[in-house]
């Protein structure tokens, strides 16, 4: 995989200007460059340095007014079943780029490959040459994040050595398993664990980064961590948060090395009072973190000799889900309390994550990191960056639904009225099982009339709930062929929400509901001029793909909760939403 193709090459383009444009971005070339009409070839010493010469290259230096295009030179009969995927966000999960290439097929193998780059690189092996095609001309340019994949095949031996390896199904022998690739270890982790999140005091941010950064880079070496200090966040805050991306392990030795220093800045800037370690965690975890009666915290005090407290829920908005778990005591006992508390966050989204693998099937692709259903938590991550508030690098992808919101929800989902047959099956068959996998209510409203063209499907349920039955009602829409193939199965869905709540929704100078639709994607429209109906309520409408009207759908939630928290006598001190406890 040491040769390269080089395209877009204009005409007046000489062997000479080749070598003069390799030599000027330091990458070796072991062979004459071949130039044809438009195209060209070179050998690299290495598949490394071929890869360097890719990332460097391709897309981003000109040449006689044309921007080269530079990826691996594969003979025809060799374009099979294998591909390169490049410029991958450095913190995407596997969970999430699997269900990415799900879509175009079945994945034989998918390992990632050792480079300089600080994107990540993956080669990926498909079970048939018209799934590796589709995938090519899908995901070429396709946006994660504010990264463009780069897709493009590379030598697939076995079509030209064995011919009969690809058995009648398509499905071609797998390889042997990741762990005998060299330096990958087990299944490779892009970033898999959810990270640590902390707080620090502003006036200890420049003692964690150190001198020209020293510090901050020992420890990133030390930890084997990636660690982001948000500086540019709050602008006047006193308190900075920091990311940490890493194995538990390497989260827990990062989290005590920032603890031993801001002890130290502390005495030596002869600040008395004690500096306790402030964790963020997103919401839907501290419900399982706290445990029945608040027993999970009380054990984690008592075993690490600790005082615990976490932020009141009044505190959280509608783009800042965290809250702030305050651990006082030694760094020694600070350090076993992270280790504990984490461990628990870990297992809630670990549990989380397994509920929702089992909808993979519902439709391919379960994209949720982009989404804002699943936590990756900062910058660099999966989240949605559209809504610039007080905490962008916390604005992460956590489910918003799960233990935290149990209430069940109403909503009325359109689907096409020749649709109807296929939803409720053979003798109702079909949506009692839906009904029973979901765990929701769904009944098929009467039509409106001899001619209607949509007919309205009443889900009612809790949050996830509402995810599993809606994503099986749009699954089977498509697999039915009431969509294209290439059409996106797109439907219409109505929230009630109190006709008092409407203008939170809509917000100042329709405001909300603008961020709203351009976080989600769906078009959200509140209508003017609506009558309440007799419970006092109004319509809200929501049009998009299953994830974009789920977004939407969970962000609506979100706002209705904090009208009701904010009518509701401010919650006592023996509630779940815990203060500081004696």
């Amino acid at each position: 995989m040491n040769k390269l193709y080089i395209g877009n090459v204009s005409e007046q383009t000489s062997a000479l200007d080749l070598e003069t444009i390799f030599e000027q971005w330091k990458i070796p070339f072991s062979a004459p460059f071949l130039v044809k009409s438009g195209y060209a070839f070179v050998d690299c010493p290495d598949e490394k340095i071929a890869m360097k010469a890719i990332d460097t290259l391709s897309g981003k230096v000109e040449l006689h007014g044309k921007l080269l295009e530079v990826e691996h030179s594969v003979p025809k009969r060799q374009r099979s079943c294998k591909l390169q995927i490049r410029n991958i966000p450095p913190h995407m999960q596997w969970e999430v780029l699997d269900g990415l290439l799900a879509q175009y097929g079945t994945v034989e193998s998918c390992e990632q490959v050792n480079t300089d780059t600080e994107t990540a690189v993956v080669n990926v092996r498909y079970a048939t040459k018209d799934q590796a095609r589709q995938a090519v001309e899908k995901l070429n340019g396709f946006m994660m994040e504010n990264y463009a994949l780069k897709v493009s095949y590379i030598p697939d031996e076995t079509a030209v050595t064995d011919p009969s390896a690809v058995n009648r199904r398509g499905a071609a022998p797998r390889g042997p398993p990741r762990q005998g690739s060299p330096s990958l270890g087990a299944r490779p982790k892009l970033q898999s664990d959810v990270p640590l999140r902390m707080l620090v005091p502003t006036q200890f941010v420049g003692a964690i980064i150190g001198k020209e950064g020293a510090t901050i880079r020992n420890i990133t070496k030390q930890t084997h961590s990636k660690i982001d200090i948000h500086r540019k966040e709050n602008a006047g805050a006193a308190e900075k948060p920091i990311t940490v991306h890493s194995t538990p392990e390497g989260c827990s030795s990062a989290c005590r090395n920032i603890m031993e220093i801001m002890q130290k800045e502390a005495l030596d800037t002869k600040i008395t009072e004690e500096v306790p370690l402030k964790i963020l965690a997103h919401n839907n975890f501290v419900g399982r973190l706290i445990g029945k009666e608040g027993r999970n915290l009380k054990k984690i005090e008592q075993d690490t000799g600790t005082k615990i407290t976490i932020s009141p829920l009044q505190d959280l908005t509608l783009y800042n889900p965290e809250r702030t778990i305050t651990v006082k005591g030694s760094i020694e006992a600070c350090a076993r309390a992270e280790e504990e508390l984490m461990k628990k966050i870990r297992e809630s989204y670990e549990n989380d994550v397994a509920a929702m693998n089992l909808q993979s099937n519902l439709i391919p692709g379960l994209n949720l990191n982009a989404l804002g259903l699943f936590p990756v938590g900062a910058s660099g991550g999966m989240s949605p960056s559209v809504v610039q508030g007080p905490s962008t690098a916390a604005q992460a992808a956590y489910p918003s639904f799960g233990q935290q919101q149990p209430e069940s929800e109403t909503v009325f989902l359109f689907i096409p009225a020749l649709a109807v047959g296929a939803i409720i099956g053979k003798q109702g068959q079909h949506i009692k099982q839906l009904s029973r996998f979901a765990g929701a209510s769904i009944k098929i409203a009467p039509a409106d009339g001899m001619d209607a063209k949509q007919r309205m499907v009443i889900i009612s349920g809790p949050p996830e709930a509402q995810f599993k039955a809606q994503g099986r009602i749009f699954g089977k829409l498509k697999e039915e062929n009431f969509f294209g193939p290439k059409e996106e199965v797109k439907l219409e869905a109505h929230i009630k929400v109190p006709s008092f709540a409407a203008g939170r929704v809509i917000g100042k100078g329709g405001k909300t509901v603008n961020e709203l639709q351009n976080l989600t994607s769906a078009e959200v429209v509140v209508p003017r001029d609506q009558t309440p109906d007799e419970n006092d309520q109004v319509v809200v409408k929501i049009t998009g793909h299953f994830y974009a009207s789920q977004m939407a759908q969970r962000k609506i939630q979100e706002i209705l909760s904090q009208v009701r928290r904010q009518q509701q006598p401010k919650a006592s001190p023996t509630g779940p939403p815990m203060g500081r406890r004696k």
